[in-house]
């Protein structure tokens, strides 16, 4: 075994050499980069537009349209024709619903469920029970029309019959218009007792060949 005095010997060799070796390294010259030679730089030049590549042109936002208000149908003045040329009304229709004397009733007790059909003069008050039925005009639908049919005016009063030694009873009117015999339920008679409707118009000949 190595004695004391050897070993302390020993570490301070060690620690000449490494002093030395890094006296070496710091005084070792350090090697300069080679220069670097300048790169000649050319100026890009414009480019050059070819012909067909020419510049937008400036935008323009044109303003926004300003609705113009409606023409009424009105203020439309109708085109006028060419000159010379003939302009041809049409003709008028010449075909008016024929008008009849006698109407054709039905009338309906809705608490007995009697039905009885009678004749009602233009003209001439009819009664059945406390109704009071006046037809004011008759007619039948003209051959122009969509729907071949009866129509009859008439008005209706509810009076009751007058009792013996007693006035008569002030009349109240119940319905007026137009009856429909295609449609009784168009225009019909609201009375809770009775009902009543036109079956058709009929006459020899008629009254009139006119409109009404």
């Amino acid at each position: 075994m190595a004695s004391r005095p050897q070993l302390i010997a020993g570490l301070a060799g060690l620690g000449v050499l490494a002093g030395a070796s890094l006296v070496l390294a710091q005084t070792a010259p350090t090697p300069r980069p080679a220069p670097v030679a300048p790169v000649a730089t050319t100026p890009l030049a414009a480019p050059v537009a070819s012909p067909s590549e020419e510049a937008p042109p400036s935008v323009v936002v044109a303003p926004a349209p300003v609705a113009a208000p409606p023409v009424q149908a009105s203020e439309v003045a109708p085109a006028a024709p060419p000159k010379g040329q003939v302009v041809e009304k049409p003709a008028e229709s010449t075909l008016k619903r024929a008008r009849y004397d006698i109407a054709i009733l039905q009338a309906l007790d809705k608490v007995t469920a009697e039905t009885v059909r009678f004749e009602a003069a233009v003209g001439q008050p009819v009664r059945y029970k406390t109704l009071v039925i006046t037809v004011k005009a008759c007619e039948q639908a003209a051959e122009d029309e969509p729907q071949e049919d009866s129509i009859a005016y008439m008005t209706v009063d509810s009076q009751p019959r007058a009792a013996a030694g007693k006035p008569t009873p002030a009349a109240r009117q119940v319905f007026k218009g137009w009856m429909y015999a295609s449609s009784p339920g168009l225009n019909p008679l609201q009375h809770p007792v009775y009902d009543t409707w036109l079956i058709t118009c009929r006459a020899a000949t008629p009254v009139s060949s006119g409109g009404r």
